[in-house]
């Protein structure tokens, strides 16, 4: 599990580890992965920058898992928490809409 071996490197400070493999394994079909990966991206907002996890959720939140996104947001206030939680329906809705109608 390549995504976990960045928690150090955001300890560290360093970013970039994390955001990468992140977004290579978004599309991951296991459940396991998902919660790995959002629980990575967490660790990531808190030791290194907030600001960076959000740029991250808003480029990504309609093409991650739930889970993912769960577990990303989880030390994030109620507020922030039902922000995104709700741009992620929205985002799923209209693009399961669109696959229907093709």
């Amino acid at each position: 599990m390549s995504i976990v071996c960045t928690w150090k490197t955001s300890q560290a400070g360093d970013a970039s580890w994390c955001l990468r493999y992140a977004e290579r394994h978004l599309s991951h079909p296991h459940d396991l992965m998902h919660k790995a990966v959002g629980w990575m991206l967490r660790e990531m907002g808190k030791r290194v920058s907030m600001d960076l996890l959000r740029d991250f959720l808003r480029q990504h939140v309609n093409e991650m898992a739930r889970t993912t996104l769960r577990y990303a947001i989880e030390k994030m206030d109620a507020e922030e928490r039902a922000y995104w939680m709700s741009l992620d329906r929205q985002e799923r809705d209209f693009n399961s809409k669109n696959v229907e109608l093709i």
